[in-house]
């Protein structure tokens, strides 16, 4: 079976399902840091050396063993779907990505012309109407999802069940999912089930938020960008999200949970 996805400490401590946009650089971070006493210099996403990750050929056999005799204590990281579409938009549609260029070549481009979606010029630095253009990629995103047009649904705004659902379809179990809302409760939890080389102390941990500063300041709150139809197809991309991991999808402005995440209920109806 196939784990995409999937980073392990070399110290085959912790196991993690990476989800695009959920803490996603500061959880590699932290463990690079668990296994070396030190942080990865440049993206961890980049980080060739240091981690297990499935993209390396020589690092399948001994993630698909762990798995496969929980060998490894296994989690991943959730957060509000509100937040994590507008955070996509921001950076991926209206920002300039690491190599100076706009995310995915024509697809800002495409954008502007069938969906009319602007974007602040061609460095993302000129005003716009943020909340015209965010609603009109809203109907992008879930014309890539619903019917896979005018391209396949990205990583970046895909629900994030799929993503968590993949480690559990091919097999695996997990130990904790967190919140991004609640991440230092949450990955306290979980440096405290793991034995790891160098200790952490989360209250020393910087965010590695490896998109800030991609594309402009979201200008209005949060509620400001969902509007009735908004939230309807919100819920139509990302129903099982809210229900799963327990987000209140009736209030835009609450970023936090309002349940807790039943381990048992994700596994059964992801697997």
């Amino acid at each position: 079976m196939a784990f995409p996805g999937i980073w392990m400490t070399e110290s085959e401590s912790v196991l993690y399902r990476v989800v695009p946009k959920c803490a996603c650089s500061t959880i590699g971070q932290i463990m690079y840091y668990s296994d070396h006493g030190q942080f990865y210099d440049g993206d961890i996403h980049d980080a060739e050396t240091g981690l297990h990750k499935w993209a390396f050929e020589h690092s399948q056999d001994v993630i698909s063993r762990n798995v496969y005799d929980r060998g490894s204590y296994a989690f991943t990281c959730v957060r509000n779907p509100y937040t994590r579409i507008l955070s996509s938009f921001f950076d991926k549609i209206c920002g300039i990505q690491r190599n100076g260029k706009r995310y995915r070549g024509n697809l800002v481009p495409m954008l502007t012309y069938e969906y009319g979606i602007d974007v602040g010029g061609h460095d993302g630095r000129e005003p716009f109407d943020q909340i015209r253009s965010f609603r009109r990629f809203l109907l992008f995103a879930r014309d890539t999802i619903r019917w896979r047009r005018p391209m396949d649904p990205d990583i970046h705004w895909s629900a994030m069940s799929g993503h968590v659902g993949t480690f559990v379809v091919n097999g695996g179990t997990y130990d904790r999912i967190i919140w991004t809302e609640k991440f230092n409760d949450g990955m306290s939890d979980v440096l405290k089930e793991i034995a790891t080389p160098h200790a952490v102390d989360l209250s020393q941990i910087p965010r590695f938020n490896e998109s800030e500063g991609h594309g402009p300041k979201r200008a209005h709150p949060v509620e400001d960008y969902f509007d009735d139809l908004s939230m309807h197809l919100v819920y139509e991309i990302f129903k099982q999200d809210f229900e799963l991991f327990r987000y209140d999808f009736h209030n835009p402005a609450n970023r936090l949970p309002i349940g807790e995440i039943d381990l048992d209920e994700v596994h059964a109806k992801l697997g």
